[in-house]
């Protein structure tokens, strides 16, 4: 039997009556990752040895009567996280030789959990981008289609998924890079509410790994079903025992509801920023048609929704002040003098985008101020509605373009070109708040590419729309392994 596409829960019940052991699913994903990852390039970093050795340690501790909750599986791991022994570059070729001395807090913890580490997916230079390819790595390829972008950040850990590479990973998220791959690769990915997992060890070379505050970014699960979220998701969630002294309750309440049809969601399908092409609305009616069918309430409307243009601006705002704080100071002074020398009148994404860089600290005490409020407007609505359903980014994946800055590329929206740059405008829905956001496959476009939306749930409350996406997997199908 073939054990490439099955889900972790599936590969879990096998090993636990001894249907498989690991050393034959991770033999299995290594020659599946040797065989078909010279077109696709999702695996950076292998690590096959290694993974080797987890695996007889995992068979021969279930032979003692040891059960853990990723006991034996394999999993792989987003470049960003530090692993030790293998090199953490965040796709800069000067630090292909920074190898870090211990593991990332995650890392630690899936190895705890007895989960078998394959090696490291590919990332987009700093992470910056909806792309994943870069100068020392290369290009990571859709598997859907090898023209097109996986998406990024964590575009490699989506196309491994999609290829059969292991059922689980390790990705992170500050503008979509969860979601956005998952979307465009026909998987599964959860945005955790902010600050619900612990992030040390996912830093860029060659900075320290400390349990820091950061701003917006999360570490989070991805799969190739909703189920395997949460279980993982499970592993993951928890202080930073660095924190832990001072770290507030992270015990998640249940899901709100166990059955479509008690659910209270609002569907959005328009953003001021950009337009939704056509597949992705299809994804988002999809939805909500099956919501509807099964009698869930579903509004497309509501006067407790914040303002998305103030909101998308604000996000831009917080994103790119926490990006030009690591800025080299000649390059910050430069933009500094840019951005001074702007209209007062110019009050468009650009001039955001680059006055947000060198915001002054009372610039960020007075966007995060506004910040709260929009946080206090999401619990009003969240007291009316369960989950809010939206697009993830305006179209399936687009084709590789290596060409040109992000700044300076237009997306293709039904044959009309818009500003790449706008289309972050849905990620930051659910970031900007920190709330927590699965993405979920939501059908097909008509060239055949995966369509996904997200379910933007209650902060805190991240079971809600992890359980949403479980039951609208049941009801309209989820991931399908690329032909």
């Amino acid at each position: 039997m073939e054990w490439s596409f099955s889900s972790a829960e599936d590969l879990l019940a096998a090993l636990r009556v001894g249907e498989v052991t690991s050393e034959e699913l991770t033999e299995e994903a290594i020659a599946r990752i040797e065989r078909d990852d010279k077109v696709i390039n999702a695996i950076c970093v292998p690590d096959f040895d290694n993974a080797r050795a987890a695996a007889r340690a995992a068979d021969q501790a279930r032979a003692r009567g040891e059960d853990r909750p990723l006991l034996g599986i394999p999993v792989t791991v987003k470049e960003s996280y530090n692993i030790a022994g293998l090199p953490t570059t965040w796709g800069m070729p000067q630090f292909q030789d920074f190898v870090p001395a211990e593991d990332a807090e995650q890392v630690a913890r899936v190895r705890a959990a007895g989960a078998v580490p394959l090696g490291k997916t590919n990332v987009p230079l700093m992470l910056q981008d909806m792309q994943s390819f870069n100068e020392f790595y290369g290009t990571t390829n859709n598997p859907w289609d090898h023209d097109r972008t996986p998406g990024g950040s964590s575009g490699g850990s989506a196309a491994a998924l999609a290829a059969g590479f292991g059922p689980l990973s390790l990705g992170t998220d500050i503008a979509g890079s969860l979601r956005t791959p998952a979307h465009f690769c026909g998987v599964y990915a959860h945005k955790p509410t902010v600050g619900l997992a612990a992030i040390r060890g996912m830093v860029p070379p060659p900075a320290p790994a400390l349990p820091t505050e950061h701003d917006l970014a999360v570490v989070g699960p991805m799969a190739r079903t909703a189920r395997d979220l949460s279980l993982l998701l499970d592993v993951m969630a928890g202080p930073d025992p660095l924190t832990r002294g001072v770290a507030y309750d992270l015990r998640l309440p249940p899901a709100r509801h166990e059955r479509l049809a008690d659910f209270r969601v609002l569907v959005l399908d328009d953003h001021p920023l950009i337009p939704t092409g056509a597949a992705v609305r299809a994804g988002v009616d999809r939805v909500a048609d099956a919501l509807v069918d099964e009698g869930a309430r579903v509004e497309r409307h509501s006067a407790l929704l914040p303002d998305l243009m103030e909101a998308a601006m604000l996000y831009v705002q917080l994103l790119v002040s926490n990006v030009g704080a690591g800025y080299p100071a000649a390059r910050y002074e430069e933009i500094r003098t840019h951005a001074a020398g702007l209209s007062a009148d110019d009050q468009g994404l650009g001039a955001t985008w680059l006055r947000g860089i060198v915001f002054s600290h009372r610039d960020w005490i007075e966007a995060n101020n506004r910040r709260e409020s929009h946080r206090q407007d999401w619990r009003r609505l969240f007291a009316e509605f369960d989950a809010v359903v939206c697009p993830i980014t305006p179209t399936p994946a687009f084709r590789h373009d290596h060409e040109r800055g992000i700044g300076e590329r237009f997306i293709d929206i039904d044959g009309v070109e818009y500003p790449f740059l706008n289309q972050f405008g849905w990620p930051g829905l659910a970031t900007m708040p920190g709330l927590p956001a699965t993405a979920i496959p939501a059908g097909r476009s008509p060239e055949g590419l995966p369509v996904g939306v997200q379910l933007i749930g209650p902060m805190f409350e991240d079971r809600t729309p992890l359980r949403l996406a479980e039951l609208l997997e049941l009801k309209i199908g989820g991931f399908q392994a690329p032909k």
